[in-house]
């Protein structure tokens, strides 16, 4: 092993294991809250489900928003959501 690669190891920072936060159901939709960590930020996401004739439809939701704490992003996005839903409706699938 190399003095570089010994550096390397020593520095590494641990695997960080994103925070899970509980779906919301809203109109028929879940709703669950996804931050993603952005330089050092987190950025406000969210999956959106429903399922629609017998079909479970999923969209992404992300923005550029981003806020000091997974808990803040998660918050804001679940506002958010439910203003896309109620302005988007089933139409967020197509």
């Amino acid at each position: 092993m190399s003095i570089f690669s010994a550096l390397k190891k020593m520095f590494q920072a641990a695997p960080v294991t994103p925070k899970s936060y509980p779906a919301e159901v809203y109109n028929e939709f879940t709703i669950a809250p996804q931050p993603q960590s952005a330089n050092g930020q987190y950025r406000v996401a969210a999956q959106i489900s429903k399922t629609v004739n017998g079909e479970l439809k999923e969209h992404m939701f992300i923005r550029s928003d981003t806020c000091a704490s997974s808990d803040d992003a998660a918050e804001l996005a679940m506002h958010k959501c439910k203003t896309f839903i109620d302005q988007m409706g089933d139409q967020i699938f197509d």
